[in-house]
């Protein structure tokens, strides 16, 4: 990794994980019993699911990764459009930018991060079976065009989408993937949050919020000491198996229970 890898992984640690610090007001919000007792039982949860995802990945490494990568699409699909709406060939088109387009677009890059997540042999086959999904994307992508242009409401986010595709085709992969992540992902994520909360919430979840974002520095820098090995090598792999250990939780009240809230009070 050069200068500038090392400064996007940087910038998804510091500015892209903190945006899950937001989970556990989500947790209150879907009704989450407020005590002692509770919060404890939520962060004993919220731990032991992403050291469940942490363990299968050591020992099932290129079924973990490709859960991930699906599961990631999903999740990125459905924020990027969820000021929008939630059709399927939009929430498609978006979902398979980080996990189709840039493994694509700078395959051999991609391929080598791959191999330091699962080993050569693994990242070669998942480059092959990523390979074969780029086709059925670029469909999806051309048909958000027209459909864009019958349906308003998703021009913004295809102009967006557009923006980010140009960067994965022209940035290595660690670079676009941090500003993706960062920019748009995140910050859309603590934007609805935000506004979905009320003012007492607001101000309980902002030290909430700095309290959980401190301790995951805390904690990458404490494994990064003990763990021996390249700082590159394990950069990576403290980055996206941490990402993909606290994407399942984070996924589980957002784009589940916090939707399943969300689409009743919209009934109402």
């Amino acid at each position: 990794m050069n200068s500038w890898d090392m400064v996007a992984i940087g910038a998804t640690l510091l500015l892209g994980v903190p945006h899950g610090g937001l989970d556990g007001a989500v947790a209150r919000r879907i009704g989450w019993p407020i005590g002692i007792a509770p919060w404890l039982g939520f962060h004993l949860v919220y731990i032991a699911l992403a050291a469940l995802v942490a363990g299968l990945w050591w020992l099932f490494p290129l079924t973990s990764l490709s859960v991930f990568l699906l599961i990631s699409a999903f999740h990125f699909g459905a924020s990027d459009i969820a000021d929008s709406g939630s059709h399927w060939l939009p929430w498609a088109a978006h979902g398979g930018l980080v996990c189709i387009a840039i493994p694509c677009l700078q395959p051999s890059q991609v391929e080598s991060i791959f191999a330091v997540l699962v080993g050569a042999e693994n990242a070669s086959i998942l480059m092959f079976g990523i390979t074969i999904l780029f086709i059925p994307w670029i469909i999806s992508f051309i048909g958000y065009f027209g459909y864009a242009y019958y349906r308003p409401q998703y021009r913004k986010p295809l102009i967006t989408l557009l923006i980010f595709f140009g960067l994965a085709a022209t940035l290595p992969p660690l670079i676009s993937f941090a500003l993706y992540f960062c920019l748009w992902h995140s910050q859309g994520h603590i934007r609805r949050l935000w506004n979905s909360l009320e003012q007492h919430e607001r101000n309980r979840s902002i030290s909430e919020a700095a309290i959980y974002t401190i301790a995951a520095w805390i904690s990458v820098g404490v494994i990064f000491y003990y763990l021996q090995g390249s700082a590159a090598t394990l950069l990576i792999q403290l980055t996206f198996i941490g990402l993909a250990a606290l994407t399942l939780p984070h996924m589980l009240l957002v784009d589940y229970a916090h939707r399943k809230i969300q689409k009743k009070e919209a009934l109402l």
